[in-house]
């Protein structure tokens, strides 16, 4: 499955989206405790720059598949791209949006 996924410029983004969701899930629930719990503060600075470089990869994918896929704004890239703003906004799009593309 995942190597039909990477074929596609939509399938690409499908899996940064996941990746993307699954580094905040870990960043929230894994990194951020044992900073602020157990005075840990490594996996956070790993976790954030890991997020932060998937998040900016989900957005330039975006703008990217959109263009190629010919997607109007207004009703579908602004969406993806809002999604990525929201927490496990990702999982949401890919459900409603990119798995149907």
């Amino acid at each position: 499955m995942l190597v039909s996924l990477c074929k596609t410029k939509i399938g690409r983004l499908r899996i940064i989206a996941f990746l993307e969701g699954i580094s905040l899930i870990l960043l929230l629930f894994i990194a951020m405790p044992l900073k602020y719990l157990f005075q840990y503060p490594r996996p956070v600075q790993l976790l954030g720059s890991v997020h932060g470089a998937l998040f900016l990869l989900f957005i330039v994918n975006t703008l990217s598949t959109g263009i190629e896929q010919r997607w109007r704004f207004r009703t579908t890239t602004w969406k993806v791209l809002l999604a990525c703003i929201i927490p496990f906004g990702t999982f949401y799009i890919d459900r409603q949006i990119l798995r149907k593309q």
